[in-house]
């Protein structure tokens, strides 16, 4: 718990002093009793037992600690629903995901498991499926109707070549069909020369150039994000963590699922074969650059568990809330509550 205000918080060095000032009343209370004659007197003068006596002042105590804390302005990094009205399910068809170290294969694991996930989401949240392999493209775009999603998710083809930046552009463009990003490969001074040679040849003609977008904070963006499915490494397109940038730039998180064994697996076809493995250094690097979060499937219960976990991650987020009012609140119901007691038992307050 933090405190926006800690420095008020040395006002709570004054509840010593309340509950010294409490016991020496007691005390002369004590003593004025004495005078009386009447035994009944006397403990209808220090009250109707211990606990009744004492309780309403303690309560009223504990109202007073909890309203200073609450001056101090405290702030707890709390669970909330977030409201994610879009998810991209970027999903790796190249060649190896026909290996088996996934039973009973990986591609039909994920399609399971994004079944699955499908399933699960709130009837408010629209979900596009985007398929990369040496290239990426949309195979539904956002929308609501889930036998869309399973239709496109049951269409995937396997392919040559692995693009994961290409998975994370085309998602990105998925959720911001005005922007412009760069499908090829990436590469920062050539993009940045020919944007600036187009804007002074719209300032030449006098047409204003397009401004570009300002950069967010890293995982800002609430209203989507992408959920990257693939099991290997790239071997063509745009670099992923470049992509991975541009994505943070724009507050979109990317989740990241590595699929398969970490050893990899030799697969092959028409006279070729190679061992395909799991570079799940790019893919940690891509979710930490985006405020996402990495997840490693070694099998396929595992990677229906994931996908479980992603509804969490989803649709509750946690972050760090003021909670004033909840102790202010706390304070009035005790403080209340004390009153209530002592005016019940001793017809008076406090």
């Amino acid at each position: 718990m933090t405190f926006a205000w800690p420095h008020l918080l040395w006002l709570l060095l004054a509840v010593p002093l309340v509950v010294v000032v409490y016991v020496m009343l007691l005390r002369r209370k004590r003593k004025s009793a004495l005078k009386y004659a009447s035994l009944m007197l006397i403990r209808d003068a220090q009250g109707a037992g211990r606990f009744r006596r004492h309780a309403p002042p303690l309560l009223f105590l504990a109202a007073l600690i909890l309203m200073i804390v609450a001056v101090a302005r405290p702030a707890a990094v709390v669970t909330l629903p977030s409201a994610h009205e879009t998810v991209i399910l970027a999903m790796d068809v190249s060649g190896s995901m026909r290996a088996t170290d996934v039973k009973p294969s990986r591609i039909v694991a994920a399609q399971e498991a994004a079944r699955g996930f499908v399933a699960d989401q709130p009837k408010t949240t629209r979900i596009g499926v985007v398929s990369f392999a040496a290239t990426a493209s949309v195979v539904q775009s956002p929308t609501h109707s889930r036998e869309d999603i399973l239709g496109a998710i049951e269409r995937f083809q396997l392919q040559r070549g692995t693009a994961i930046g290409s998975g994370i552009l085309v998602s990105l463009k998925t959720i911001f069909p005005d922007a412009e990003f760069d499908l090829r490969s990436f590469n920062p001074r050539r993009d940045a020369a020919k944007a600036a040679a187009k804007d002074a040849a719209k300032a030449i003609d006098g047409t204003p150039g397009k401004e570009t977008p300002k950069a967010v904070a890293p995982g800002s963006y609430l209203a989507a994000a992408i959920i990257l499915l693939t099991d290997g490494q790239t071997t063509t397109g745009p670099d992923p963590i470049e992509a991975a940038r541009m994505a943070a730039d724009r507050g979109v998180r990317v989740y990241t699922v590595g699929v398969g064994t970490t050893s990899g697996e030799i697969i092959g076809a028409e006279g070729w074969s190679m061992r395909v493995r799991l570079d799940e250094e790019s893919l940690k690097t891509i979710a930490n650059v985006t405020r996402g979060e990495y997840f490693y499937a070694g099998n396929a219960v595992d990677l229906q568990k994931i996908y479980k976990n992603l509804n969490t991650k989803l649709f509750f987020e946690q972050k760090e809330t003021e909670i004033t009012s909840l102790f202010a609140a706390a304070a009035a119901v005790l403080a209340l509550l004390s009153a209530t007691l002592s005016l019940l038992w001793f017809n008076r307050i406090l």
